[in-house]
């Protein structure tokens, strides 16, 4: 890649994550990281700036998603392009377009699988030959999942001399809230769904980021159940939709290094006996993001990203009976504070860490596009932690 300008620009950087993935590169970085901040008007770039304590010195980039002259001009002064800018099914697509020409590496927050399924189909070719790596579902969806599974695999390999056969994620604990944006795609999504009825099929098949592979039956995990092994009853996870199709992604583009016939499945722990199935049920039937939905660019105050967390536990288990289980937590709530730092951390990842040797170009997930780089970036910088515990 030519020289480029920046190292990272924030694309969206006036709405609620945009400004937060700006202050935390200010507060963590500040001048040692070449980067900008985008968006579409000049003076709410400078209002943000001001309210999020970032340097004056930081230049701004004007650039909006319907003027694509904009966009490719972004795209070409860039290493890496962080896009807050969803949903990504309505204004996504432009600045993929452009950061494929332009062989520039680019980071989203998507948990759009319809959309997904088409950038992998219309940019995966093109994006190989210009050297862009595009790294889709950079946030809680799917960072902690998809790095945990590929951190409880590499060392189930260095243990056992095999990967899992099966992993199970289950959320053990998780305090915040979900996005404006992820409610807003949610409801995207279903509205393309009642236009092209095999947008239904890709939702439903865990293989569907995975051209061309039909694999085993998958748990469905939409209905509670207890489970024996780990004293808990276990309920629906609404972001299992997404995250168990990018981690079958990831074990294709890994080549498969999970096995052909891996199984992952996720839900949320909710304890033990009478209680433990009430609180299940409770949130099998918890409809709230399609009934009540938080609006784009509305969010939890600073306390409540301050004090939210996650805790997650990936249980494995070997063909022939071996098990390993590995914790993944993170600091700050999932949704906002969480989210901001990590989609940060991946594309810094891309920009320092990852060269095009080790990562060519490609339509990717975080896994197999930084590996262990980043699980080392997201320790080390991002209030994430990861280890085996059994």
């Amino acid at each position: 890649m030519a020289k480029r300008e920046f190292d990272v620009v924030v694309f969206g950087a006036t709405g609620f994550t945009g400004r937060l993935v700006a202050e935390y590169l200010q507060k963590e970085y500040g001048a040692d990281v070449r980067w900008a901040m985008a968006g579409r008007s000049e003076k709410k770039l400078e209002t943000v700036r001001d309210e999020m304590g970032v340097s004056s010195d930081i230049p701004l980039i004007t650039a909006d998603s319907e003027d694509a002259a904009s966009l490719k001009s972004l795209a070409e002064r860039a290493k890496v392009v962080i896009t807050t800018v969803g949903p990504y099914q309505l204004y996504g697509e432009p600045l993929v377009k452009a950061c494929v020409e332009a062989g520039t590496d680019y980071v989203d927050l998507c948990g759009e699988p319809a959309w997904m399924h088409d950038i992998i189909e219309d940019y995966a070719e093109a994006a190989a030959k210009t050297g862009a790596r595009i790294v889709l579902s950079c946030g809680f969806d799917s960072v902690p999942f998809d790095m945990g599974v590929y951190y409880l695999q590499e060392h189930a390999k260095d243990k056992f001399g095999v990967p899992c056969a099966t992993v199970r994620g289950r959320v053990r604990k998780m305090k915040g809230t979900f996005s404006g944006g992820t409610a807003a795609s949610f409801m995207e999504t279903m509205k393309r769904a009642g236009r092209e009825p095999q947008i239904l099929g890709w939702l439903k098949d865990p293989f569907s980021l995975v051209p061309g592979f039909d694999g085993p039956d998958q748990p469905t995990g939409h209905k509670p159940i207890f489970e024996e092994d780990l004293n808990s009853w276990s309920a629906p996870f609404i972001m299992a939709a997404i995250n168990t199709k990018n981690v079958h992604r990831s074990n294709a583009l890994l080549d498969f290094a999970y096995g052909k016939n891996f199984t992952y499945d996720e839900m949320v722990m909710t304890g033990p006996g009478e209680q433990g199935e009430a609180a299940a049920n409770h949130v099998a039937k918890d409809d709230s993001m399609s009934k009540n939905p938080p609006k784009p660019g509305e969010g939890p105050s600073k306390e409540e990203r301050e004090t939210g967390f996650y805790d997650v536990m990936f249980v494995g288990d070997t063909v022939d009976g071996k098990r390993m289980i590995a914790g993944v937590t993170g600091d700050k709530d999932p949704g906002y504070g969480s989210t901001s730092k990590m989609i940060t951390e991946c594309a810094l990842c891309l920009a320092l860490d990852v060269d095009h040797t080790e990562t060519p170009g490609g339509v990717y997930t975080p896994a197999p596009a930084m590996g262990m780089s980043l699980v080392h970036r997201l320790t080390g910088h991002a209030g994430l932690t990861f280890k085996i515990e059994g």
